[in-house]
């Protein structure tokens, strides 16, 4: 996971505020970390499932192809543009 931080701006009602500086106070947190731990398990709740990157979700695809005895063709390689924009089936 990126811990690079992009600033934003997101409007919040008076109810909401108060129960994240509140929350904030009670388990001694800046309301920023409070913010991004709701927002994290408000994702991880909508999918069932915590988010991954983009490299975990490509290992995990490659360890399912060895799993499955996947077999690449020969000349993978050197044609992956084929194999991967050309309509006709190989």
């Amino acid at each position: 996971m990126s811990t690079y931080m992009i600033r934003t701006q997101v409007y919040l009602t008076e109810d909401q505020a108060r129960d994240i500086k509140l929350r904030a106070k009670r388990e001694q947190k800046y309301e920023a970390e409070v913010i991004r731990e709701l927002i994290r398990e408000g994702l991880s709740a909508k999918t069932g499932h915590p988010r991954v990157s983009a490299g975990e979700a490509l290992l995990r695809l490659v360890r399912l192809g060895e799993k499955l005895k996947l077999k690449a063709p020969a000349d993978l390689s050197s044609r992956i543009d084929d194999y991967l924009y050309d309509d006709a089936s190989h």
